[in-house]
């Protein structure tokens, strides 16, 4: 995938750059047998570095659709981070709040019906659903301009968490991170014993 990258932008250290984390011998053993289907997740939050590797992704896609004739998926997660400390937010039962397609994907807490009549919690339930919304809405905006096949996830809680079941639950062949460096938070957090290969984005590559 890099490979054909490399070619298109006439650069030869994008492999050096771009992977983080490499991918498991285990799971390229078993990949290069079977593979009907590519599935590329991106960590997406519509940051300028996550748009950058959104939109890397996508480029990624479209090449080897063409090279491979491949069926490719390009997916990506946002994680609504829950702040721990405030005890109503785990009662709310998000999937009144979702559409079907984000909810079959989302982690659903219990429902407190009493605990939504209270107009300031109503809006700091609201709020990050807004922005959730906001988020996925601009991930699908550039998927549509890219025509490629793409999905989407709107997950609750711990990034790394979050991420690594997605990853597992669609079998993902790599994992796209807006970031530079395998000293980034959240790549220490994913751990070095990852299921896919984990790549951030080149220095040069900006939006």
């Amino acid at each position: 995938m890099l490979v054909r990258l490399q070619s298109a932008i006439g650069r030869n250290d994008l492999v050096e750059q771009m992977v983080l984390i490499p991918e498991p011998k285990r799971h390229y053993l078993t990949n290069s047998q079977t593979a009907q289907s590519v599935n590329l997740i991106v960590a997406y939050n519509a940051s300028p570095n996550s748009h950058t590797a959104l939109d890397i992704a996508f480029w990624i896609a479209h090449q080897t659709r063409l090279a491979t004739n491949q069926q490719v998926t390009v997916q990506a997660v946002y994680v609504v981070e829950q702040n721990q400390s405030d005890k109503y937010l785990n009662q709310v039962n998000w999937e009144s709040y979702l559409t079907p397609c984000e909810c079959g994907v989302s982690d659903v807490y219990q429902s407190t019906t009493s605990v939504l009549t209270q107009p300031k919690l109503q809006a700091q339930i609201v709020a990050p659903l807004e922005e959730a919304d906001r988020i996925i809405w601009q991930a699908r905006s550039l998927a549509e301009e890219w025509q490629g096949s793409f999905k989407s996830h709107l997950r609750f809680g711990d990034v790394a968490t979050e991420l690594t079941k997605v990853v597992e639950l669609e079998a993902a062949n790599v994992l796209f991170m807006g970031c530079r460096s395998i000293n980034h938070a959240i790549i220490q957090a994913l751990g070095f014993d990852f299921p896919c290969a984990i790549l951030g984005i080149p220095n040069g590559i900006d939006e």
